[in-house]
């Protein structure tokens, strides 16, 4: 009971979050060799990065959640970053997809409206980074769809349109961007990023990670590990060191 009583003298510790918010690409980030798994093994003991992404969703529902996530009285205050990535469901071909697409000036009119939602509780602009849509290997693609009785619904030229409005979003609203689209097609074969043509295969996540720690590395790698080290813990009196 005493340890308990002094347990509740210490200060609530809080860890920072970082949210990652998007479609089924940030969903399977914490799969092994994943880049929000990289995320979270390079912030250990300084952030929480928490997975907020849902398989097969794009701008339209996504803006209506995302009040549900975050509010100011959720703590948005202790989000140091979120990430932002939308694009490869709202750019689906209406007339093959009609369930996912969404219009290219409606995309850009939700990515913006999410932005100054997170502005409107308090989550600053340079603690926000849209990312693009990676480009589409669309032979992949086709073969994942006709798999499924589909055809294929997904061009990458269109995809590039999306891209090009998130940028333009993101210049707008005054946040960081990462163009996964134009990055990844400076190498000539993309399609080795890929691992269906349109999910991020392991090489892509590493690249993702890679692109996206650079941005990031500058904000956050100069956090506190929470908790002292364990060879500086008093063993004779672990509440001076623990509960200050």
């Amino acid at each position: 009971m005493a340890l308990l009583e002094a347990g509740a003298r210490g200060r609530l510790l809080r860890w920072p979050r970082v949210l990652l918010f998007g479609d089924s690409i940030t969903e399977y980030s914490f799969q092994e060799n994943g880049w929000g798994a990289y995320l979270a093994e390079r912030l250990v003991r300084k952030c929480d990065v928490v997975n907020r992404g849902i398989s097969g969703y794009n701008t339209r529902w996504a803006k209506l959640i995302l009040p549900r996530l975050i509010t100011e009285s959720t703590s948005a205050d202790s989000i140091v970053a979120v990430t932002i990535f939308f694009g490869a469901n709202d750019s689906a071909l209406k007339e093959l997809n009609p369930k996912q697409h969404v219009p290219l000036e409606e995309y850009a009119a939700n990515l913006k409206s999410m932005v100054q939602y997170l502005k409107s509780v308090d989550i600053s602009a340079d603690r926000i980074i849209l990312i693009t849509p990676p480009p589409l290997q669309e032979s992949a693609w086709e073969k994942a769809c006709l798999a499924k009785g589909d055809k294929l619904n997904r061009c990458n030229a269109t995809t590039g349109q999306y891209a090009q409005a998130c940028v333009q979003v993101a210049r707008e609203c005054g946040t960081d961007v990462l163009d996964l689209w134009t990055l990844m097609q400076k190498n000539q074969d993309f399609s080795s990023y890929l691992s269906d043509g349109l999910h991020l295969s392991t090489k892509g996540n590493s690249f993702l990670a890679a692109q996206l720690w650079s941005r990031l590395e500058n904000k956050l790698s100069a956090l506190p590990s929470l908790l002292p080290y364990w060879r500086d813990v008093d063993h004779t009196n672990p509440e001076a060191s623990l509960l200050d």
